[in-house]
């Protein structure tokens, strides 16, 4: 039953400022939780790392740079979601430091601009001529946070002033799970951690389409929930 003075305009305006976390999510297009093994990942690691997905958890922990791709490419728009937390248990590696992502990213001279067209070492620079989004919370051992945008240039990776965050209330908690969001819609470009905009830009190029990378060194982090959908 519509109530009295029912406003259809009034009701699609509030829907449109409910905040981010409150709203309906779009339609999934990919997915792991994590269940299942590793068939939809691969990674490059500059060390010897160990990489597992069991019980709903995908636990990284590596001595040194890695990158592990989720290998369906993506077409924008999308909204990456997952949880995540940077363990301290004791490890040789839980150093609480480094997660990090790169999204949309593309290799312009690879074979079909694929990222997966060749293994890279997993050292940090190697990845410096792709173009992507980047993020990295609680980088250099927990000490920024950062989005980038890739431009394809070696040693370039441009960090503009308001994309770099050195309050500590934007750095990592050990062992406390949050909620991240990685969207391309268009121009927009935006991370949101646990619901709240951590991150945004609007990109007049943006890319469109690439894949998604897990990116971390030195450090114990675990992911669940994984799933990609548009916005």
């Amino acid at each position: 039953m519509i109530p009295t003075g029912f406003n259809r305009r009034a009701m699609l305006a509030a829907l449109a400022s409910l905040p981010v976390a409150a709203r309906a999510p779009g339609p999934i297009l990919h997915h792991d939780d994590f269940r299942h093994g590793l068939s939809q990942w691969r990674h490059e690691a500059a060390g010897d790392a160990k990489v597992t997905a069991r019980g709903g958890v995908l636990d990284i922990a590596t001595p040194k740079g890695l990158t592990l791709w989720f290998r369906p490419e993506l077409i924008g728009p999308v909204a990456i979601d997952y949880a995540v937390r940077a363990v301290s248990a004791g490890g040789p590696y839980d150093e609480v430091s480094d997660v990090n992502a790169f999204w949309m990213a593309t290799d312009p001279v690879a074979r079909g601009g694929s990222v997966l067209a060749k293994r890279r070492s997993g050292v940090f620079e190697d990845y410096d001529l792709l173009r992507t989004y980047y993020v990295g919370i609680g980088g250099n051992r927990n000490t920024t946070t950062r989005m980038r945008r890739y431009v394809g240039e070696a040693g370039q990776r441009p960090l503009l002033p308001e994309h770099d965050r050195p309050s500590r209330v934007d750095m990592l908690e050990p062992n406390r799970w949050f909620r991240l969001r990685l969207i391309a819609d268009g121009q927009r470009i935006a991370v949101e951690r646990d619901g709240a905009t951590l991150f945004s830009m609007t990109d007049d190029a943006p890319y469109r389409h690439g894949h998604f990378g897990v990116r971390t060194t030195q450090s114990h982090i675990q992911l669940r929930n994984f799933s990609v959908s548009r916005p």
